[in-house]
């Protein structure tokens, strides 16, 4: 399977960016990507006004496990597209 281009990969809604990249590193057992992505969710949650989201999650790492792989209503998703493209580009099969 070939790269799709960034170009490509912007065009998409951020919801499906979220899908591919968790799904792809679920079934990769990339660690450090789901590491990294529950890392940046408390952040994100306050970026897309979720600010008492984000003070859970920072409390309560069982609080960002849900997040990080749940389908969300989008904007979480976009708060974190800049991550999920990045490790898209990198992983063309995903």
């Amino acid at each position: 399977m070939t790269a799709m281009p960034r170009r490509d990969l912007e065009a998409l809604p951020s919801t499906e960016l979220h899908d591919r990249a968790v799904h792809y590193a679920l079934r990769h057992l990339d660690v450090k990507f789901l590491w990294t992505l529950l890392q940046q969710t408390p952040a994100a949650n306050a970026a897309a006004g979720h600010e008492d989201q984000a003070d859970f999650d920072v409390a309560h790492w069982s609080g960002q496990l849900a997040d990080a792989f749940r389908d969300d209503d989008g904007a979480l998703a976009d708060a974190l597209r800049p991550l999920y493209l990045d490790y898209l580009e990198k992983h063309p099969k995903a």
